[in-house]
Formats: C-alpha cells, sequence, structure tokens
C-alpha cells in the first residue's frame, strides 16, 4: 500500500449517475461522526503523530479536511450557479501552517459537520443534468459538479485513512 493514497486515488466513473452520487453522500453523511470517534478523545501526543516522515500531523489533517471541504463546498455552489466559474486553487501547505490549525480540532470538527449537512442536502437535489455542469480550476482545468461530488466523498476517506494510520503508529 501507498501510505500516501491508502485508499487508492480518486476513481470517477465515466459516466455518473444518481446511485452513484447518493453513495457518496451516505459517505459524507456519516463522516464527521466516523471521524470524531477516531480524534475525539485523543491525546495532544497523538494529536502531534504523522503518518508518514514529514506528513502532516493529525491535528493539521483534521483542519486540512475541513479548509478543503470548506474550499470544494464553495466551488460545487458556484458550479451550480455561475456558467462555468473560473475558481482559485488554495496553498493547503501555507493553510495547514496558520495559527488556526493549532487551534482544538473540535473547532474544525463543528465547522465539517454543517458543511457536510449542507453538501448532503445539495447534493440530494442534484438532478442528472446538473452533475454535468462544470466549474474551471485555475490549475486543474475543467471539473464536473459529479467528479466534485465523487472528490468530497472520497478527500474525506482518504485522510480519515492517513489518521488511522498515525494513530497505528
Amino acid at each position: 500500500m501507498d501510505v500516501r493514497y491508502p485508499i487508492g486515488k480518486l476513481q470517477v466513473p465515466e459516466n455518473v449517475t444518481l446511485e452513484s452520487v447518493q453513495e457518496w453522500l451516505k459517505q459524507i453523511e456519516t463522516y464527521t461522526t466516523r471521524l470524531r470517534e477516531t480524534v475525539g478523545s485523543l491525546s495532544e501526543e497523538e494529536l502531534s503523530k504523522t503518518y508518514r516522515e514529514g506528513s502532516w500531523t493529525v491535528r493539521q489533517l483534521v483542519h486540512h479536511i475541513a479548509d478543503s471541504q470548506l474550499n470544494m463546498y464553495q466551488r460545487l455552489k458556484l458550479s451550480l450557479t455561475d456558467e462555468n466559474p473560473r475558481v482559485p486553487a488554495f496553498n493547503e501547505e501555507k493553510w495547514a501552517i496558520q495559527p488556526d490549525t493549532e487551534l482544538p480540532v473540535e473547532i474544525s470538527m463543528k465547522l465539517l459537520e454543517g458543511l457536510n449537512e449542507r453538501i448532503v442536502s445539495l447534493g440530494q437535489s442534484l438532478t442528472e443534468e446538473q452533475l454535468d455542469r462544470t466549474f474551471v480550476h485555475q490549475e486543474n482545468g475543467e471539473i464536473t459538479v459529479a467528479t466534485k461530488v465523487a472528490k468530497l466523498a472520497w478527500h474525506e476517506e482518504h485522510h480519515l485513512a492517513h489518521i488511522k494510520i498515525a494513530l497505528s503508529k
């Protein structure tokens, strides 16, 4: 297993269906409960563990998950409300070392709970036509709503696996 991609790289089916979206939304809906079960009672020492040399700490990973979901949610909303909007990248490395990443992980857990609830609500209302709407990412090019929903689910699971690897060391 490549610890950089413990659940594998994102794989999006060529033809995404609303049924696929519903499966991803189920993962997102239960995510904060599963994350809280994993990190909710960790010590400072455990929050400082890493999954590989030079990687982010468990604390940084939890804050990163919230930061990323926030950015991806915004892109999803823009793709549903604007015509093929251009969206900026965000420098994940610089975000991961900002002072707010020293806050207790509960702060990002609360943010994730609200974000994921909104993502699920929005996702449950998607139509087949909306799955093909797009935005243009400054670095990654054109991305569909379907791909963004897949990534919202995958990204959380990807980093939960990182956290579990770090805690197993």
